[in-house]
């Protein structure tokens, strides 16, 4: 099947987001420093001609970007290295038609911001010469980072297809013990294990490209820590207070349920008393906290260091999702583990 629009390798970035063009703006400015700043035969102070210069070049650096932007989806239907090229022409024309223009308006207005008319050529040299410099390195940066992102969106979806297969092979066996032993003294006990446990599996062999909801995903930890309970019984304590969190939030799929059952491995499970999985949520502005806690065993009996895994697989996973706008701190303190989980929140409701 072919790979649709949005899941193209990218090399050119989205010239009208705003985080790409504050950082067209300030490479541009930070030229136009180290241009004026330098050692030079100043016939005009420093602070009046770095204005003029500064706004002479954010406004070909603004020029350059919205060109790129509204070009980008027929640049992006040519080969990388033809798009790269023709995007650099692109660029360095804009520059060369621009300077002349500012160049005949300074002199047509006796403005004298630019240089006598006889030194055109120079002008115009010199603009293109530093939008050619500032040009290959910012495309170059731009393609770095696009490339970057695409690793990073690719090992997140890696990681996160491996969740999908497969869901730890001691749970899955422990939960069929768990079954087995109740079918006789439990039956309805056993059949509602079977229930949760059948939606724990419908979930983790999903689709990875639909997202879940925040209620979806809370439902499905409860039915996890529902079947625990049958097999750890008293030892088990579940403290859930998460009323307040919006149900419709989309979140993706099998999130939450990873890091209660590295709760109840790393922490419950090795505790001949058992202890208190919390599982506790607020609001912020623009932003959902979920917080986990567990009890930590003393270090001689603790389980082999595996929580990691979930932990990475998670935390790829909103990186992947939501960008730096989600995020997973864990505090692995000595006598209690502590995962918050924050993710974006923009309900018009709040």
């Amino acid at each position: 099947m072919a790979a649709s629009t949005d899941e193209r390798p990218r090399w050119l970035p989205d010239f009208c987001s705003l985080p790409v063009l504050f950082a067209v703006m300030v490479v541009a400015e930070l030229l136009v420093l180290v241009a004026e700043i330098a050692p030079s035969d100043e016939t005009r102070p420093l602070l009046p001609r770095l204005a003029t210069v500064s706004v002479f070049a954010q406004w070909l650096a603004l020029v350059c970007a919205v060109c790129l932007c509204k070009l980008r989806p027929q640049l992006e239907k040519l080969s990388p290295w033809l798009g790269v090229i023709t995007a650099y022409a692109l660029m360095l024309a804009v520059t060369v038609i621009g300077s002349a223009l500012v160049f005949e308006i300074d002199h047509q207005l006796g403005l004298n911001l630019t240089l006598p008319a006889q030194f055109e050529g120079r002008f115009i040299w010199r603009s293109a010469v530093l939008c050619a410099l500032l040009g290959a390195a910012l495309l170059r940066y731009f393609y770095v980072i696009e490339q970057w992102r695409a690793r990073v969106r690719a090992e997140a979806k890696a990681r996160f297809e491996a969740l999908q297969a497969r869901i730890r092979p001691h749970f899955l066996f422990n939960s069929m013990n768990t079954i087995a032993s109740l079918i006789r003294s439990r039956p309805a006990d056993a059949e509602r294990a079977v229930e949760d446990l059948s939606d724990l599996f419908r979930a983790a062999l999903g689709r990875d490209s639909a997202l879940s909801t925040l209620g979806a995903e809370l439902d499905l930890m409860r039915r996890y820590l529902d079947i625990e309970k049958l097999r750890l019984g008293e030892r088990l304590r579940v403290d859930m207070a998460v009323d307040e969190l919006p149900q419709d939030l989309p979140i993706p799929a099998l999130l939450l349920q990873p890091l209660v059952e590295n709760a109840i491995y790393h922490g419950i499970q090795a505790l001949p008393e058992g202890g208190t999985v919390s599982v506790r949520g607020h609001r912020e502005t623009n932003a959902v906290i979920l917080e986990i806690r567990n009890p930590q065993p003393p270090q001689s009996v603790r389980a082999a260091p595996r929580n990691g895994i979930a932990l990475d697989n998670t935390r790829a996973r909103i990186e992947y999702h939501f960008g730096t706008r989600g995020t997973l701190a864990v505090d692995n303190g000595a006598e209690e583990f502590v995962c918050v989980v924050r993710l974006p929140d923009e309900s018009p409701d709040r």
